[in-house]
């Protein structure tokens, strides 16, 4: 539900930091995504709404050096599989649905307004957050390669490739 354009100013922030960038969605999302890839100058084949299924998704989200999205299931992907985030909040607040306060690898951001998670518009709240603050969190935000090393029958993080693949959906 944040707008495009804000999406795509993300996108070519990162872009300019020398990431590299794709934008997941729903196959009832492709125009959006591809609104949002055109908007950020990224190629076509950055465009990767409907062309994943979950094991694909989770395996994206595992594979990526950072997230950024909305309170969506890629949200609990990334805490799930330690993929740092950043998660943009908006009727309803991180307390609820929000990555564990204790892995500071997770960022949400949230402007502190309630309203209605069903609703046909974009949330106020979710309206207040910044281009700006999510391209300042994701700066910050340190690629998975920075953690501690996994658990024995985890991946290896250390083992992928030197180029970070970063995941907006």
């Amino acid at each position: 539900r944040w707008p495009a354009d804000r999406w795509a100013a993300v996108a070519r922030a990162e872009r300019a930091r020398g990431r590299t960038v794709v934008v997941t969605g729903g196959a009832g999302e492709s125009r959006l995504v591809a609104e949002v890839v055109l908007r950020a100058g990224l190629r076509r084949r950055a465009n990767l709404a409907g062309r994943t299924d979950l094991l694909g998704l989770a395996a994206l989200v595992a594979m990526s050096g950072r997230v950024v999205c909305g309170d969506t299931g890629v949200a609990h992907l990334a805490t799930a599989l330690r993929t740092p985030s950043v998660v943009l909040f908006g009727p309803v607040g991180p307390d609820a649905w929000g990555p564990p306060r204790e892995r500071p690898w997770h960022v949400a951001l949230w402007a502190g307004q309630h309203g209605d998670p069903h609703g046909d518009v974009p949330d106020p709240g979710l309206l207040a957050l910044a281009v700006g603050d999510v391209s300042a969190e994701l700066a910050e935000l340190p690629a998975r390669k920075s953690f501690a090393a996994p658990a024995p029958g985890q991946p290896n993080w250390e083992a992928n490739d030197r180029r970070e693949r970063h995941a907006l959906g």
